[in-house]
């Protein structure tokens, strides 16, 4: 049975709403799933599972959050080879890069060795109960590529 892990941060609530409705997906799958808070994880940790999720607003003009840099930068030290990978935030169209944190961990993700396996995620600020729904299917499009 393949593992799976979600790393994520959220300052509002809205990409941790998000989060919750992936998971629900994902473990609707039958997936075991392993949900952390960016500060409360490290990257080596994600050798360990055949999934990964991560999850962050994007800030400012396009950059990660704070919370998300120590991880990010840990991402160098790991081999994500022939894992599986999505990636997904909340965004704010009213600045100029539309939800940019999670085109860098797409990125990241690939220049490491993983597969992303679905289109980033973003959704504008707060998820409303369609755009749960549309996470809730993000969770299960991404255990069914497990």
């Amino acid at each position: 049975m393949p593992k799976a892990i979600m790393i994520f941060t959220s300052m509002t609530g809205n990409t941790e709403e998000m989060a919750e409705a992936i998971a629900e997906g994902v473990r609707e799958q039958g997936i075991e799933l392993d949900v952390k808070e960016v500060l409360d994880a490290v990257a080596v940790e994600l050798e360990q599972y055949d999934g990964i999720l991560l999850g962050a607003y994007t800030w400012g003009d396009g950059e990660l959050p704070d919370d998300f840099l120590d991880f990010y930068d840990e991402l160098d030290d790991v081999d994500l080879t022939g894992k599986k990978a999505a990636v997904f935030g909340s965004c704010d169209s009213s600045y100029e890069k539309y939800g940019a944190a999670v085109d860098i961990l797409i990125e990241k993700l690939q220049e490491r060795g993983a597969e992303v396996v679905l289109e980033g995620l973003k959704v504008e600020l707060t998820p409303t109960k369609e755009e749960k729904q549309l996470c809730i299917a993000f969770g299960r499009n991404f255990a069914k590529q497990l």
